[in-house]
């Protein structure tokens, strides 16, 4: 596929066509990674972790802290209790 690069403002830009960002798995708003490399311009999101914050917001705040968990269960090898 082949697209146009643009004037835009100061700046050059292009369109991608929505059919190729799905393929990408990109989605509006998502923070991509220039690079220039051999004559090409390589685009890729960025593997930025979330915040705390923003992984807490994905369960609407319902985190299921209440109580204490068990986490040690019974020895299963050389473990020195």
């Amino acid at each position: 596929m082949e697209v146009q690069l643009k004037p835009w403002g100061n700046s050059q830009g292009i369109r991608l066509p929505k059919t190729v960002l799905n393929e990408a798995g990109i989605q509006p708003d998502d923070t991509l990674v220039v690079k220039a490399e051999k004559g090409r311009i390589v685009l890729y999101r960025s593997t930025r972790h979330k915040t705390l914050e923003e992984r807490a917001a994905e369960y609407d705040g319902k985190l299921n802290l209440d109580g204490e968990l068990d986490w040690r269960g019974d020895p299963v090898g050389n473990e020195v209790w």
